[in-house]
């Protein structure tokens, strides 16, 4: 059975996953991190994705990120994983794929989850219990959100400007909407999305993008089953 292509709509935000082969590391050290980084701001440039917020964590990284058209996202992580792949297999002295197959995708309804999906995002470190708060990991989008540094790999979306009038509002407001965390509804709800690669937001969302994608995203409605007319018994 062919597999479904990826729902990729431009111009609409997408959180996006990629896992280690079988979980195993794809970011030993600090080079790394900061290699895998070049690639990606590079890659995201050139076919003009605009990454909004990510984590790199040790065997696994997060990416929200707007892409201008529908072949861009695919052919940004195609072309980082071309170049980091063989780059961490000489380096470590190995062979064999590193990822594990294709990235998850999750469409976001912009309005209701992409604030939400960004948080998710930056505190996954946390959740991991890897570190005590966001700005303790260094491999995140957050300390650009929170105005400890500019991160050039980092497209503020409209709604963060949103935020406030300057950048230090923005900043203490999205810092004031990661210290409220997520509700275990909230992170159950996303983590199942982008693991079945279905969109995030409401059945209402979802069934306007039926309409204007022509595709099933909703599940298909169960019929009542056909009643079975049984023959009469045989006449003694």
């Amino acid at each position: 059975m062919a597999r479904q292509p990826r729902l990729i709509v431009p111009q609409q935000p997408h959180h996006v996953i990629q896992r280690g082969n079988d979980r195993q590391v794809i970011f030993r050290e600090q080079a790394d991190y900061q290699k895998f980084m070049v690639w990606l701001k590079d890659s995201a440039r050139f076919y003009e994705v605009a990454i909004h917020s990510y984590v790199l964590m040790p065997n696994h990284l997060h990416l929200l990120a707007t892409p201008a058209d529908a072949t861009g996202l695919a052919l940004m992580m195609q072309k980082v994983g071309r170049l980091y792949v063989p780059w961490f297999n000489h380096k470590y002295e190995r062979t064999g794929g590193l990822f594990e197959g294709r990235f998850r995708t999750s469409l976001i309804d912009t309005d209701r989850y992409f604030m939400t999906c960004s948080r998710y995002i930056e505190l996954n470190p946390v959740r991991a219990q890897m570190v005590a708060g966001p700005g303790d990991y260094p491999w995140s989008s957050y300390a650009h959100h929170a105005g400890a540094k500019t991160d050039t790999l980092v497209a503020d979306h409209a709604l963060f400007w949103a935020l406030g009038n300057t950048p230090f509002q923005r900043e203490a407001a999205y810092m004031d909407m990661l210290q409220q965390g997520l509700t275990t509804e909230e992170v159950e709800f996303i983590t199942l999305s982008i693991l079945k690669n279905q969109p995030l937001g409401s059945n209402t969302f979802k069934t306007d993008l039926e309409r204007k994608t022509q595709r099933q995203i909703l599940p298909a409605k169960r019929g009542r089953p056909f009643a079975r007319t049984l023959p009469p018994p045989p006449q003694a």
